[in-house]
């Protein structure tokens, strides 16, 4: 019900990383702590992930590296 010219909004809100999703979907992500933030996952999973997988990680100039949109990628066709 709708009181006083409040309106429903059945959209839940936006969080950070959603905003940052849809605003910056291609958003370099430096390190590992920023990467399994992304992509939910413990530090020591990325550093896994890097050894043994075909994760879209490198390590230029000895830093972890990723997209959020190859990272994103790669966890929806595992």
């Amino acid at each position: 019900m709708v009181r006083n010219n409040e309106q429903t909004n059945d959209n839940p809100p936006l969080d950070r990383w959603r905003v940052d999703e849809v605003l910056e979907p291609d958003r370099n992500l430096w390190g590992l702590p920023e990467i399994a933030q992304v992509a939910g996952v413990s530090v020591d999973t990325v550093r896994r992930w890097y050894q043994k997988t075909d994760a879209p990680i490198s390590k230029p100039g000895g830093r972890y590296f990723s997209t959020r949109a190859a990272l994103k990628s790669w966890l929806c066709a595992r």
